[in-house]
C-alpha cells in the first residue's frame, strides 16, 4: 500500500537567512553549521560560481522557531564563543 503524502506545511522550507554580501557564502556555511551541530538539518541556497547573488539558509517551518533561537544565542555569544565551542569540540574528537 502506497502511503499518502504529508499535507501539512510544517516541512515547507522557510527561510531563515538571506545576503548578497560580498561574504554571504561564509556566512550562510557558518549559520548551517552552527544549526547542524544543535541537531537542525538546514540547506544552503546558492552558488558559489557567482558569489555577488544572494545566499540563503533554509530551515523546515517546524524548526524556524527553535533555528532563530539558536542563531540569536551564537550571534549574542559572540566569537570568543565560538572558538571556545571549537577547541571543546576538538578536545573530544
Amino acid at each position: 500500500m502506497k502511503p499518502e503524502p504529508d499535507a501539512s506545511h510544517e516541512m515547507d522550507m522557510v527561510t531563515l537567512f538571506s545576503s548578497s554580501n560580498y561574504d554571504s557564502e561564509m556566512e550562510a556555511m557558518q549559520i548551517h553549521g552552527i544549526l547542524e551541530a544543535n541537531g537542525i538539518q538546514s540547506i544552503v541556497v546558492g552558488t558559489s560560481t557567482i558569489p555577488s547573488l544572494e545566499f540563503e539558509v533554509q530551515v523546515s517551518r517546524e524548526n524556524l522557531d527553535e533555528a532563530q533561537r539558536i542563531l540569536a544565542e551564537a550571534q549574542a555569544a559572540g566569537p570568543a564563543a565560538a572558538a571556545e565551542a571549537e577547541a571543546a569540540g576538538e578536545e573530544g574528537a
